[in-house]
């Protein structure tokens, strides 16, 4: 009888106390919601050169070089050279730079080369067989292959791209008449996400939120913030600002080098500008779930600066957004109560308007946004996985390779 006089009030109070969770958590979706909408419509995005700009650019065209470090690319390395070469008529110098890979890579990108040979601008594509990593050294990444081809090439600007970048009509003169225009040693810019299996569906919106959210791209681009951040599929340097701070040489052993070459840029005080790419600049990271498992779990403790306080926390605050309003849905079933159904169907709601937001700016499609409490589980795996393996060196790979050193 005792018990039932205690339970009965505690009872009473749950579905008080769910729907105050759940109003708090629909709140907090709110801002992120906000708080996204003010970065994407604050953020630079890649601009036409103008007709009275034109001569200026073309002229830099010439003096500048595209490279393309490559490891087991095969699925992406024509479609990627195609569309460099396709992008534009200027003669620039294209580098292909293989990264010692094991499958048909270096083949497929010969075959392509022959071929290009009796196109117009034909010889603008240069093929390099890059030499093993040197014994003794620590070399990570694609920081081995990149050095190599810098130190055979004369080029005043350097533009170094992924392999799963493919590029519209006027990309790279947009970016360089940034670079002219801002007088900056960097402009890094940020390709649209493309999307294909279900895992991408599930993590890449999220991660695309995290990014927008996390990292203010204004104070990037402002000289007195300390705020630095780089998009490695594409990045454009001036050749000097690049060797002034050591180039992928000097970062042989960062993983996460993008972010550290844009964080020297910026220190140095040589000019570090972001840009969105559109549609001129496009980019599927991942073509699998084991590749975007890979992938994300080699960089995001390191995005954290190893901080296991970060990750656990970056871990509970993902799951609260994205799968606690779809929780809710169950409870208050369970609980029959109005208030916390109208608290999570708020918190869904504010997920939506997420989405869409990334649907207007980003030309992300909705297609499995009902799945987002999926994708957050999926991300907060990620987040836990990245730190076990970062932390013990154990399965911590990117393409086999392991990233673990002495």
């Amino acid at each position: 009888m005792l018990g039932g006089l205690v339970w009965e009030p505690i009872k009473a109070g749950i579905p008080g106390l769910l729907m105050g969770v759940l109003s708090l958590t629909a709140l907090l979706i709110g801002l992120v919601a906000v708080r996204l909408w003010r970065a994407l419509r604050a953020s630079p995005w890649l601009t036409d050169v103008p007709e009275e700009k034109a001569a200026e650019v073309a002229a830099a065209m010439e003096r500048l070089a595209v490279i393309v470090p490559a490891y087991n690319e095969a699925k992406n390395v024509v479609d990627c050279l195609t569309s460099i070469l396709e992008s534009t008529s200027a003669p620039m110098q294209v580098w292909l730079v293989d990264d010692d890979s094991t499958d048909a890579t270096w083949e497929l990108a010969q075959t392509l080369a022959t071929a290009r040979m009796t196109q117009p601008h034909g010889p603008r594509l240069h093929l390099l067989k890059g030499d093993p990593r040197p014994q003794g050294q620590v070399w990570v990444g694609k920081n081995w292959a990149c050095a190599q081809a810098v130190a055979m090439i004369e080029a005043d600007y350097l533009l170094f791209l992924d392999c799963d970048v493919r590029l519209e009509s006027g990309a790279i003169e947009a970016a360089l008449w940034q670079l002219l225009e801002t007088n900056s040693g960097l402009v890094t810019v940020g390709p649209q996400l493309v999307c294909g299996c279900l895992a991408e569906w599930l993590v890449q919106p999220i991660m695309m939120t995290i990014l927008a959210v996390g990292y203010n791209f204004a104070a990037v681009n402002d000289p007195n913030s300390s705020k630095a951040f780089a998009f490695g599929p594409f990045m454009l340097f001036r050749r000097s600002a690049y060797e002034q701070i050591g180039g992928h040489a000097g970062v042989a052993d960062v993983v996460v080098e993008d972010v550290t070459l844009g964080q020297r840029i910026k220190a140095s005080g040589l000019g570090l500008k972001i840009r969105l790419g559109g549609a001129r600049v496009r980019s599927r990271m991942y073509a699998d779930g084991d590749a975007l498992w890979e992938g994300w779990t080699k960089n995001w403790f390191l995005g954290l600066e190893r901080n296991w306080v970060l990750a656990l926390l970056a871990m509970v605050t993902i799951l609260g957004i994205c799968s606690l309003p779809w929780l809710g849905l169950i409870l208050a079933w369970a609980t029959q109560s109005l208030g916390v159904l109208l608290a999570s169907l708020a918190g869904i709601m504010a997920q939506l308007g997420i989405r869409l937001l990334l649907k207007h700016w980003a030309h992300l499609p909705l297609r499995y946004w009902w799945l987002t409490a999926v994708g957050g589980w999926v991300t907060a795996a990620i987040v836990l996985a990245s730190a076990i393996r970062t932390s013990t060196g154990h399965n911590w790979t990117w393409r086999g390779r392991s990233l673990a050193t002495p």
